[in-house]
């Protein structure tokens, strides 16, 4: 049940992450992603032809408050911690041209 990934396999993933590898990482990396499939076709021989499909492992219910008016936070509060402001707004350089 090997799935063993080639050096050139992990090459190809590791460039499509834009990461750099050296030769020692990606010999490495090799046999811990080998490892990982290898643990993946095991749980492929699970018989879940019984099994409904879920999106959770665990039932879960709506956890928000009800969306309800309410006073909102004061601008000084929500100025408070901001790095720049003039008392009203936050101040951020401008990200556009003749800003």
């Amino acid at each position: 049940m090997s799935n063993s990934l080639s050096a050139d396999d992990v090459r190809k993933v590791a460039t499509l992450a834009r990461l750099k590898l050296t030769d020692v990482e990606i010999e490495l990396l090799s046999t811990q992603l080998s490892c990982v499939l290898d643990y993946v076709a095991q749980l492929e021989e699970v018989d879940t032809e019984n099994v409904e499909p879920m999106a959770h492992a665990v039932e879960r219910t709506n956890v928000f408050r009800d969306d309800e008016p309410r006073d909102s936070l004061p601008s000084a509060d929500a100025l408070a911690n901001a790095p720049k402001t003039d008392g009203r707004f936050y101040l951020v350089p401008p990200i556009l041209e003749g800003g």
